[in-house]
């Protein structure tokens, strides 16, 4: 058996505000921990092929956390892909799904205090997930890395080249709990600034403290969030932030290759997504939300 020796040009490997007119590939990612996600594997596929960001240049990862082979969810991801697959027009550029089992139960999404105790520990398994996912799939021609969750009601057809023409590192629509009547109620609360209060706090609590969004009555960290900040600004309108969500984010694709990942161990007190906000800033790279630039969860 011989050896071929592979030589990969990734100077030539760029992200830019023009990434469908200049053939971009982008990499959709998106963990199904949770066993109700097969409810919503329809849906997550109709809103990626209503994407203006043409399929061809889409890929997708999906990971299943199981070791049953007949996992109902796993069956349903598999059977999906295949009709996907069948198509021979609006194709994607491959889907794939990983199969890794990280032994616990992200069913529950209650905010009591149990709820409150385990999330450090829920989180970091998440962020494990993300790692596992990210490592995996990244290819060496994707330009960009959006991480989707699958639970989604709508989001704009043009989204990823609207977030894609801002041309910054990491970038977040605001997501917004979808409801019957169009009514505002924040649901992804982990964008966030920092603020006095919140900066001065953590100055208080041990290294290991983590702290965490959405969790009011039993700790009130004082930060901005974007879904509390003015949204008459104009969809264009941008605001840096220090700690990301992963509802609906758009990253750089050499972001994630120069070393950003998702920290499964507290990390200036963050964890998962908001600990990965902190890593992005700390290497010196932008991370902007849009106020006014709405997606929904279910």
């Amino acid at each position: 058996m011989t050896s071929e020796s592979v030589y990969l040009d990734l100077n030539t490997l760029n992200a830019t505000s023009k990434a469908a007119e200049n053939k971009e590939r982008i990499l959709i990612l998106t963990p199904l921990l949770k066993r109700n996600a097969i409810d919503h594997l329809d849906r997550y596929f109709e809103l990626l092929d209503q994407s203006t960001y043409p399929n061809h240049l889409i890929s997708i990862g999906l990971l299943v956390s199981t070791q049953d082979d007949v996992d109902p969810l796993l069956i349903a991801v598999q059977q999906m892909i295949q009709r996907l697959e069948r198509r021979w027009f609006h194709a994607f550029h491959d889907i794939t799904v990983y199969n890794k089992d990280f032994l616990y139960d992200f069913n529950n999404d209650d905010h009591s205090q149990d709820d409150f105790k385990l999330q450090p520990y829920r989180r970091s398994m998440m962020a494990r997930a993300r790692n596992y996912l990210l490592s995996s799939a990244l290819e060496p021609d994707h330009s960009w890395v959006a991480w989707v969750d699958v639970d989604l009601a709508s989001y704009p057809s043009n989204v990823f080249d609207d977030l894609m023409a801002h041309d910054v590192d990491v970038i977040v629509p605001n997501c917004l709990l979808a409801t019957e009547d169009g009514s505002f109620w924040g649901y992804d609360r982990r964008n966030w600034q920092e603020t006095d209060y919140s900066s001065r706090f953590q100055r208080t609590i041990g290294d290991d403290f983590v702290m965490m969004e959405g969790y009011d009555d039993q700790l009130a960290t004082g930060r901005s969030r974007m879904v509390d900040m003015p949204t008459q600004v104009g969809i264009d309108y941008k605001v840096p932030l220090d700690g990301v969500g992963t509802s609906f984010t758009l990253v750089k694709a050499h972001v994630h290759r120069e070393g950003a990942n998702f920290p499964s161990f507290p990390l200036q007190h963050q964890v998962d997504s908001e600990g990965f906000g902190r890593m992005v800033r700390g290497m010196g790279y932008e991370v902007y939300g849009l106020p006014s630039y709405f997606v929904y969860h279910s």
